[in-house]
C-alpha cells in the first residue's frame, strides 16, 4: 500500500493544483455571492451509454460545452478501467489540462454494503476499494456509495454500521470521504441514515443530499412522478438533516416550464435551505428528464440555480 501511495503521489503532482478540491470545498460557509456548480456525469448518461460521447472526454465536455469547471464521475462508464492506475492518471491530467476539478466518484452496480450475509458484505466493501483508489488518483474528495441491503431498517442497521464503517476506515487512510446519497427505501429516511453516520463516528463519512430522491417505497428513490412513489420523505426536512454532513449537493432536475422553472422540485425552497446553511461545497447538476435533450436540461438547470441564487442576494 505504501508503494502504491508513493506512486500516486508522484504521478499526480502535475495535476494536483487543479484536480484536488479546494481547502474549503467541504468546509465553512462561502463569502461568494454565486454558488459553486459542478456537473454530474449522469446528466449525460444517455449519450455515454449510446457512445455518442466518450467518457474519457468528460472534463473537456463539462468545461467547453457547459462552462462548468468541476465534475462528478460515474463508475459505470469506466468499468473496464477500474483498476488501471495509468488510465486514472491520464484522466487526472486531462482534467488538469482543462482547468477542471475532479470532485466525486459515484459508485453504482456494486454489491450491497448492508448485506445481511457477512461474507457478501465483506466482498461488497472490498469491491469498493478500487473506486476509492481511482478517486484518490483523480484528486476527488469523495466516493458516493449506496447504503442498500435487503431487509427493514431495524434488520439492516448492524450490517450497515459494519459495511459502511469498514469502507470508511479504508477510505480515510487515503483521505477520501465516503458519502451516502438518498437513493430510495431506507436511504431516503434522513433520520435513519444520519443515525448510522453518527454511530459510525468517522469524520470521513458524510452525505450527498439529492433534491429528488426521497421516495421511501422504491429503490433509487425517484420522486419524478407520484405513480411509483406513495411514501415520500419531506425533501426540505431530509435536506436539512443531511446538510450538516454534506460534502456535495445533487441538484436533481426533471422538467421545466416555459419560464425555466423546474416543475417537479421546489427549487427556490431547497436552494434557500442550502444557501442559509453552512454548506460550502459544490452544487452538482444532475438532469434526469426525458422530455428535452440532455444538453438543454443541463443548461436549464444551471440557469435556474444561478437565477434563484441571485434572488437571495
Amino acid at each position: 500500500m505504501n508503494s502504491r501511495r508513493t506512486f500516486i503521489k508522484k504521478t499526480t503532482l502535475a495535476a494536483a493544483a487543479i484536480s484536488m478540491p479546494s481547502l474549503y470545498a467541504c468546509g465553512n460557509k462561502s463569502k461568494s455571492n454565486m454558488p459553486k456548480i459542478s456537473l454530474a456525469q449522469w446528466s449525460l448518461n444517455r449519450a455515454f451509454f449510446a457512445k455518442t460521447l466518450d467518457p474519457v472526454n468528460f472534463a473537456s465536455i463539462a468545461k467547453n460545452d457547459y462552462g462548468i469547471s468541476a465534475v462528478e464521475y460515474v463508475n459505470q462508464f469506466y468499468a473496464d478501467n477500474a483498476t488501471d492506475e495509468k488510465f486514472w492518471n491520464e484522466m487526472a491530467v486531462r482534467a488538469s489540462d482543462e482547468g477542471v476539478q475532479s470532485l466525486i466518484m459515484m459508485v453504482d452496480e456494486e454489491e450491497k454494503l448492508g448485506d445481511l450475509d457477512t461474507d457478501k458484505r465483506k466482498k461488497a466493501v472490498e469491491d469498493h476499494y478500487k473506486w476509492v483508489n481511482a478517486a484518490k488518483i483523480l484528486g476527488c474528495h469523495s466516493v458516493r456509495v449506496n447504503a442498500f441491503g435487503e431487509g427493514s431498517p431495524d434488520e439492516l442497521e448492524a450490517s450497515l454500521l459494519d459495511g459502511i464503517g469498514r469502507l470508511t476506515e479504508y477510505a480515510a487512510k487515503e483521505e477520501i470521504h465516503i458519502i451516502i446519497e438518498n437513493h430510495g427505501l431506507h436511504t431516503s429516511n434522513a433520520s435513519f441514515m444520519t443515525g448510522i453516520i453518527k454511530a459510525v463516528d468517522n469524520p470521513y463519512l458524510g452525505t450527498l443530499p439529492d433534491f429528488g430522491n426521497w421516495c421511501l417505497n422504491a429503490e433509487w428513490g425517484s420522486t419524478e412522478t407520484a405513480k411509483n412513489c406513495t411514501n415520500i420523505y419531506p425533501p426540505d426536512e431530509g435536506l436539512k438533516e443531511f446538510l450538516p454532513y454534506a460534502k456535495g449537493v445533487s441538484a436533481k432536475s426533471y422538467a421545466f416550464d416555459a419560464n425555466g422553472n423546474e416543475t417537479v422540485i421546489e427549487y427556490p425552497k431547497l436552494l434557500g435551505i442550502v444557501k442559509n446553511s453552512d454548506f460550502d461545497g459544490h452544487i452538482g447538476i444532475e438532469f434526469e428528464g426525458e422530455n428535452m435533450s440532455e444538453p438543454q436540461g443541463i443548461k436549464a438547470t444551471k440557469a435556474l440555480i444561478e437565477r434563484i441564487w441571485k434572488s437571495f442576494i
